[in-house]
């Protein structure tokens, strides 16, 4: 107690004394002999204050202050490597020292540790000369270990650049030191602040977040980190709502203020739940000190300069902060440092200031104990640290130092001195290197950049830029049973699959959970919408909208809907995928497609009945007098016409498109054909002028005209099939609906085939009008010219209706059409003829019918006398009172004995006789 209370008094006298430097002694914070020496710059303290109130009056060093543990160990490590190489066979017969200062996280400090480092060796006076060239002078230290910050080792390495000292960094992670160019000495054991930008960056986009803040020192280190993660940030589609920097030294007076504004912006944005902090960690203490006393909880991403801070982790009540994720580098084995640690107490204190402070600072808070002990440490140092050493040995709370233990930060550290250890080896095998003039700096340089070495199971070894990519472990700051905060290590990132690796599934699940909160800065477009671009230049913030039609957004977040791959899929507005659209065509089980089926059905019923009573009466004149042979062909282009609109219905095929208007327009051509005939037989028949007969005497060639008339229309087929014929065609015209159906291929090619048709009909129509006023009981003619009207009318209204018309029931329109002509022609030309052949059989026999034909005849000639008369007066000598009568006798017609003889007889029986043969009665 009594021992205690004196280094308490000593300490506090301390506090307020300055002490200049007036030796190596009192200026290196540890040192030991040896044939090689290698600097180490660390810091140990965190801040700096001038000696003066206020800005430095005086060219002097400034008074060290906080304390920093993390700092301190890593000087223990680099000393406990350095011990146990020499303990080691290594270095055979090569005993390495060091000399150790502390940078206080000061450039200016820091570069008065430089010029000692570069001074020329073994001279009393600590000799800095100024030469042209370095090549064979011979500095203190041939390498240097350090320094902790990026702005320190930025200035340093461009002083030990003038003489190429190798500068091993543990913990500089700023990218502009991989400029080789620009900094070719500097080595650093961790990997660069690219990889460690981006390792965050992919952790922000693969929680989902995409609104956040970043807070950094307003140096070297903070603008370079600020950069590069915004760069990383932007090539993921993360926006930064806002980005603040705070003075990189304690000693500005504007800290207090900025650090308020920083927090009332971080309290005003609400939306922004995570911020990135690129921080001291004496910043980031007083950062959370405001946040706690403001209420402010976020979730903060930690850089690896305070991403395992115990000084910060055990500050009062820091759980309410809200949560800590943090990067550290890659943590490895340090065989035997715990063993190190528990010995401290016996060391020479004498040679290690540092030690000796550390152990004045823990009696002198004896009075606390677990995490607090770290903020007393660290605020009982705020004077001048060149305190008297101790001369006997104390206890240094050996468990509370090993607990103290930045994992990731002495792995580097060890890796750094052991990579400078092998460089030595490899450079010493042919020389005397107890001789510090053996070698220069800049060749221990060249063999470090080819150091190769097995640490535990991984080869280590400096890329092309100086750095070793070992990779980062992922923390979290958790509370534990205790109530205090606790730093684990839930993931690991590797750099070069530029992925997180979880080694246990636990870990992976409560990952998982620590990234289950939201920070965006609009709610995101769920699937069916898209984002919309707003007002601000953020284009994280936006929108949402729905996907118009036949357009499909399946993902969140989503800038475009995409529009649905094939017309054969459809999308509703505000879909999240597309639909395959229905297919339809007219189906056999369709009502419409039954009905119109039926009368086809119908239609092929009555050209069978029809032709049964046809064959039943061949012989009767009125089956004779309807052109016996030529009516089955009428009746067999029916059926197949009536057939023909099968094809209209079902699944179209090739085949069908085809087959459905060949077999209609070669059925009906020969139909219309046939009949035609007819119509010019009737006419031949009963014609009386003899021009007509003659000109129709010539036309009249049955075979030659059906075939004529025929050919030319399986011309027009064949060409039509030949060159674009009909196929089978989707129709996307209805939303929802693919209507399969049938492209006539040449639409000219079809009009063609309709319109001979057409013209043949209306030559029919033409002849069959003429002789309409036959005679009455055996009149075809009139019914010709009723059926083919019936057919003109429906084809011509087919044509507006077919053009308009869309949809599956499009072949119904043509179906609907070829029952109409078909039955149009069945029922003129045969139903008259069944109703006689049935319901009037009287009429039937050839004495009615020529009775009936000789009536006509002889109305016929008296006409054609009385016209001859008109023209040429002729008299005849006939009574009035008398009519003549006429006597049927082995098919011959003659006047009775009332009739007197005139020169009408011959002509008349000439006329019934002709009307006879052509009648084939």
């Amino acid at each position: 107690m009594v021992l205690s209370a004196l280094w308490m008094l000593c300490l506090l006298v301390s506090r307020d004394r300055v002490h200049a430097c007036k030796g190596p002694r009192e200026f290196v914070g540890a040192r030991a002999p040896g044939d090689i020496i290698i600097g180490g710059l660390f810091a140990v303290h965190g801040r700096t204050f001038s000696v003066t109130s206020g800005y430095p009056k005086k060219p002097a060093l400034q008074i060290c202050g906080g304390f920093d543990l993390e700092g301190f160990l890593q000087t223990l490590a680099m000393i406990h490597t350095i011990e146990s190489i020499n303990n080691s066979t290594l270095l055979r017969g090569i005993k390495l020292g060091y000399e150790i200062y502390d940078t206080c996280a000061d450039v200016s400090t820091a570069m008065v540790a430089a010029m000692r480092f570069m001074a020329k060796v073994n001279t009393s006076g600590d000799t800095l000369e100024s030469r042209c060239n370095y090549i064979d002078y011979t500095p203190r230290v041939k390498a240097v270990i350090g320094a902790s910050n990026s702005e320190v080792s930025i200035a340093v390495s461009r002083m030990l650049t003038l003489q190429l000292i190798p500068q091993v960094s543990h913990s500089s992670s700023a990218d502009i030191l991989s400029d080789a160019l620009r900094f070719p000495s500097f080595f650093r054991s961790i990997p660069s602040d690219v990889f460690q930008t981006k390792a965050m960056a992919n952790l922000v986009q693969r929680s989902g977040w995409n609104w956040i803040g970043m807070i950094a020192t307003d140096d070297e280190y903070g603008r370079l980190a600020v950069e590069g993660f915004g760069r990383q940030a932007m090539a993921l589609n993360v926006c930064i709502a806002f980005r603040e920097t705070l003075p990189a030294d304690l000693s500005d007076i504007t800290i207090d203020k900025r650090i308020n504004e920083v927090m009332i912006l971080i309290s005003s944005a609400a939306k922004v739940n995570v911020i990135v902090v690129f921080l001291k960690p004496y910043l980031v203490i007083k950062l959370f000190q405001k946040a706690l006393e403001l209420g402010v909880n976020r979730t903060w991403l930690a850089s690896d300069s305070w991403s395992a801070s115990l000084q910060i982790s055990s500050l009062p009540n820091i759980r309410s902060i809200g949560r800590v994720i943090g990067f550290m580098f890659k943590n490895g084995n340090v065989p035997r440092f715990s063993e190190f640690l528990k010995r401290l107490g016996q060391r020479d204190f004498e040679s290690n200031k540092l030690l000796a402070q550390y152990a004045i600072l823990l009696t002198g808070c004896s009075h606390v104990s677990g995490h607090n002990l770290h903020n007393c440490i660290s605020n009982y140092s705020k004077g001048n640290w060149f305190y008297s050493a101790p001369t006997m040995e104390v206890p240094l709370s050996e468990d509370f130092l090993a607990a103290s233990v930045l994992p990731g930060f002495i792995y580097s550290t060890h890796l750094a001195m052991t990579a400078v250890a092998h460089a030595i080896r490899n450079l010493c095998r042919l020389r005397n290197c107890k001789n510090p003039a053996s070698f220069a700096p800049w060749q221990l340089l060249e063999a470090l950049k080819s150091v190769s070495f097995i640490d535990g199971k991984s080869q280590i070894k400096f890329d092309s830029k100086g750095d070793m990519n070992i990779g980062y472990d992922v923390l979290f700051w958790k509370e534990d049973d205790n109530g205090d905060v606790s730093i684990d290590i839930v993931a690991e990132y590797n750099l070069e699959k530029d992925s997180f690796i979880f080694h246990e599934r636990s870990k992976k699940l409560e990952f998982n959970e620590l990234m289950n909160i939201e920070s965006k800065c609009s709610d995101e477009c769920i699937p069916g919408q898209m984002k919309k671009a707003s007002t601000t230049r953020h284009t994280c913030c936006y929108g949402c909208v729905s996907c118009p039609e036949n357009h499909y957004s399946d993902e969140t977040d989503m800038g475009n809907c995409l529009k649905c791959g094939n017309k054969s899929h459809w999308a509703p507005v505000g879909s999240s995928r597309c639909f395959p659209k229905k297919i339809d065509f007219l189906d056999w089980t369709d009502g419409f497609s039954i009905v119109l089926l039926g009368l086809a059905a119908f239609g092929v019923l009555l050209t069978f009945v029809i032709s049964i009573i046809f064959t039943r009466n061949l012989n009767t004149p009125v089956v004779k007098a309807s052109g016996g042979v030529l009516c089955y062909i009428i009746l067999l282009c029916l059926f197949f016409s009536f057939l023909s609109t099968g094809f209209f219905v079902g699944r179209p095929s090739t085949f069908q498109c085809r087959a459905r208007q060949l077999f209609f327009g070669l059925s009906f051509t020969l139909c219309v054909a046939c009949i035609l005939l007819k119509s010019l037989k009737i006419s031949l028949a009963f014609s009386f002028d003899p021009k007509l007969q003659g000109f129709l005497k010539r036309l009249y060639k049955p075979f030659t005209m059906v075939s004529i008339c025929t050919g030319i229309q399986i011309t027009i087929c064949a060409c039509w099939l030949i060159f674009d014929p009909p196929f089978v065609a989707e129709n996307y015209s209805i939303p929802k609906t693919i209507i399969l159906e049938c492209n006539e291929g040449s639409t000219v090619a079809f009009g063609v085939m309709l319109g001979y048709i057409a013209l043949l009909a209306f030559v029919c129509f033409m002849f069959a009008f003429n002789g309409r006023k036959l005679p009455e009981n055996y009149n075809e003619a009139k019914f010709i010219t009723f059926g083919l009207l019936i057919y003109f009318i429906a084809w011509i209204t087919f044509i507006p209706v077919y053009v308009t018309t869309f949809g599956k029931y499009l072949p119904a329109v043509e179906m609907i059409v070829i029952l109409i002509s078909n039955y149009g022609i069945l029922c003129s030309t045969f139903f008259p003829k069944c109703y006689i052949i049935l319901c009037k059989q009287e009429t039937n026999t050839k004495t009615a019918f020529l009775k009936i034909l000789y009536k006509y005849s002889s109305k016929s000639a008296s006409s054609l006398a009385v016209s001859r008369v008109s023209r040429q007066p002729r008299h005849f000598d006939m009574d009035a009172a008398s009519k003549p009568s006429v006597i049927y006798t082995n098919n011959n017609c003659y006047f009775d004995h009332r009739m007197r003889a005139s020169e009408q007889t011959p002509k008349i029986n000439s006329k019934i006789n002709q009307r006879k043969r052509l009648a084939s009665i």
